[in-house]
């Protein structure tokens, strides 16, 4: 029994190593891109990019689910072109993940600019979806689309607001990423700010080992379980710290098994 809860230790710890270690290549590559104009340039040309129109974005009816669909270079370029739009309007496209294999992936608002925006209706018959707003569709996503989405969104949401300079007055200029903006004028240097919950420590709490693994037994989303105001929420199945969190559980269950 020992050696058997020894080898699947070892096996969870490799495989922990390995999504540890995607992880970190996946930060490294979109750091690279977000701080060199040339090499986000370059990963546009073949990436992939989700369609907004003031800030709702293009979801396709699938079931009681939405799918989220998603334009190569080529194919947006199509529907610009189509609508009387220049492909310069890529240019507004704002850099938010990227896949495992350095897919490249940018959120793009057609209707924000009201100079150049395009008619919601003749976008969505042409690509068989709707503009819905993120908190309509929300329970009818995957964790994984509605994280990437409110990212977006929210990246979307903050070039808007934040188009001139405070100080100067003069208009602001994003990096191709739109993973900031600078003022010509002075060379003052605007960020995204994701705000700091200043009251997160205070909720701080010990759990014990059968807590833990009783929280990694329970059923149901993430969203549907932070309406259930439990004791303990873990993080989604998808992100990293749930994985680190399942790795230490069952280590320690072997170890007691092993004893």
């Amino acid at each position: 029994m020992s050696l058997y809860c020894g080898t699947i230790c070892r096996r969870k710890s490799f495989w922990c190593y390995r999504l540890l270690s995607t992880y970190v290549n996946k930060t490294r590559y979109l750091f690279e891109l977000k701080e060199d104009d040339e090499a986000c340039r370059k990963a546009r040309q073949t990436g992939v990019f989700y369609l907004f129109h003031d800030l709702a974005p293009l979801l396709q009816t699938s079931g009681r689910q939405y799918l989220v669909p998603r334009l190569s270079r080529a194919e947006l370029e199509r529907l610009l072109g189509k609508f009387g739009q220049d492909s310069q309007r890529i240019e507004d496209s704002v850099l938010i993940g990227c896949s495992n294999q350095r897919e490249a992936w940018f959120a793009l608002d057609l209707g924000l600019s009201s100079a150049s925006s395009i008619h919601k209706p003749e976008v969505e018959a042409e690509l068989r979806g709707s503009f819905v707003s993120l908190r309509r569709a929300l329970s009818q996503l995957s964790s994984m689309d509605s994280s990437l989405l409110f990212t977006a969104r929210a990246l979307l949401h903050w070039h808007d607001g934040h188009q001139f300079c405070s100080k100067s007055g003069q208009p602001t200029k994003k990096n191709v990423a739109g993973s900031k903006r600078v003022c010509p004028s002075n060379n003052i240097i605007y960020y995204p700010q994701i705000q700091v919950n200043l009251r997160e420590l205070e909720a701080a709490a010990w759990f014990s080992l059968d807590e833990v693994a009783a929280a990694l037994l329970r059923k149901g989303s993430f969203i549907e379980q932070q309406s259930d105001a439990l004791p303990l929420l873990l993080p989604p199945k998808l992100a990293v710290a749930h994985h680190m969190i399942k790795t230490w559980v069952e280590t320690q269950t072997c170890s007691s098994l092993a004893a």
